[in-house]
């Protein structure tokens, strides 16, 4: 992606797709917002970008996108010091592997305020901006679990299958104004969210085939490729594109039936 876009937002940019994010737009972008609830992890990685490429200008904002007030305050700093993203990326996300009547509801609320109401938030503070410009781009981070219900994971699963309905509809409203939306549908991927989803006391993660996982670089590049193609939709790799392709045709008697046999904790 070189030069579509002036300024990126990129949140849950400390790590995982988030980071990776940042280092495939520095050098394509004039100035890079990095969001994250960790402001040390963020601190280190604006230093690295900055050494790296000169001439994109790097800033942190440090926020707990689970709360109006951060959500709000860090637009409103990226704003001012005249950082407005013309380039969304909703990255940050929060997973829970394990059954639902066991699980914690703080873990369940906070994964649906940063999955769904920060996600939402945040593209309702930027939109205005971009239509202001008549140009402008929101990537919203879905999953390849939005188009399944998935036992143990159905939370989760439902938050990124709003995320991926939201894009489709928000994709028809902006277009009008220039303004490209696309969501991101990956499979697995080795970064740090499987470790956080993952409840205590469990040995196992989420079961998921090796065939599947997809390096976050390669996602990450076709994402942005996506992107700039104005892409509604894209599944990362080959074998998670057939997945969905697949999945897409299946009728949903048929979606209960496999997922009724799917491997359980």
């Amino acid at each position: 992606m070189e030069n579509t876009f002036d300024c990126a937002m990129v949140t849950g940019a400390s790590s995982g797709l988030g980071e990776e994010f940042a280092w495939q737009l520095a050098g394509n972008v004039g100035k890079l917002v990095l969001v994250a609830r960790r402001a040390k992890r963020l601190e280190r990685i604006a230093e690295e970008l900055r050494e790296a490429f000169p001439r994109t200008a790097v800033m942190v904002i440090a926020a707990d996108l689970a709360k109006p007030d951060d959500r709000l305050s860090a637009m409103v700093q990226a704003v001012e010091a005249g950082f407005a993203p013309d380039l969304l990326v909703n990255n940050a996300g929060l997973g829970d592997y394990g059954e639902f009547v066991t699980a914690e509801w703080a873990g369940i609320e906070a994964m649906l305020k940063v999955n769904i109401e920060a996600l939402t938030h945040l593209s309702h503070l930027a939109a205005p901006h971009m239509i202001r410009r008549s140009s402008g781009g929101i990537l919203n981070v879905s999953s390849l679990a939005s188009t399944l219900p998935i036992p143990d994971f159905a939370v989760y699963a439902a938050t990124k299958a709003y995320v991926s309905s939201f894009s489709e509809a928000l994709r028809i409203e902006l277009r009008e104004h220039g303004i490209r939306v696309m969501s991101l549908c990956p499979g697995p991927v080795k970064t740090e969210f499987g470790e956080v989803a993952r409840r205590e006391g469990s040995s196992e993660g989420m079961p998921a085939h090796a065939l599947f996982y997809v390096p976050k670089q390669q996602v990450v590049a076709e994402a942005l490729r996506g992107m700039e193609r104005g892409c509604a939709r894209v599944f990362p790799g080959l074998q998670i594109a057939a997945a969905g392709l697949i999945i897409g045709a299946l009728p949903l008697f048929l979606l209960r039936l496999l997922m009724a046999q799917r491997p359980r904790r």
